[in-house]
């Protein structure tokens, strides 16, 4: 095993662990419209489960509304049933060809909760960070045992290990830190 080979694999499994941590922030509701609020939602259609975004184009014409148009007529119904089901908080409003989302104006308690929710969120990616980081080391430890790297190069690739966990975790807490603010902007 080359530990050069083990710290890029580790930077590259916290990179991905902060880009999953973004979808999902984008996916919490602040005060304006925005598609990647609905992009990824899973829809129940044509017997398997979708992507919103594969199912319809979704655009924001203004500050507070999301227009939803469907590819296929026939999956309105759906689209507007995982919606109502979703942790969203919005009620579709559907002609039979377009659904309009209005985004309602969030109340003071809404947005704390939403502010809850999203620092749970920051915390669940700092433990999938910590994992990332505890199996990168145990990966350096049994191969110090096995005699293939030195006690030297242990240390100093798990001060390296440490070093791109606090690079992702104060990532993680600016990350936090710019979504409450949305969050709270009134």
């Amino acid at each position: 095993m080359d530990p050069e080979e083990l710290l890029m694999e580790t930077e590259d499994g916290m990179d991905k662990t902060l880009e999953f941590m973004q979808q999902e922030f984008t996916a919490v509701r602040t005060g304006k419209a925005s598609p990647a609020l609905v992009e990824n939602m899973d829809i129940e259609a044509y017997g398997s489960t979708m992507k919103l975004k594969q199912l319809a184009l979704i655009t924001a014409p203004e500050a507070r509304l999301l227009v939803i148009q469907p590819f296929d007529q026939g999956t309105v119904k759906d689209i507007e049933k995982a919606i109502k089901e979703s942790r969203l908080g919005i009620n579709p409003a559907s002609d039979g060809k377009l659904i309009r989302l209005p985004m309602p104006e969030l109340s003071q308690e809404r947005r704390l909760e939403l502010a809850k929710t999203v620092k749970q969120m920051a915390e669940e990616t700092k433990v999938r960070l910590r994992g990332v980081r505890r199996d990168a080391i145990d990966s350096l430890r049994k191969a110090q045992k096995a005699g293939e790297i030195t006690e030297d190069m242990l240390h100093d690739n798990e001060v390296a290990v440490q070093k791109l966990t606090d690079k992702s975790v104060k990532a993680v807490d600016e990350a936090l830190a710019a979504k409450e603010a949305d969050i709270m902007k009134v």
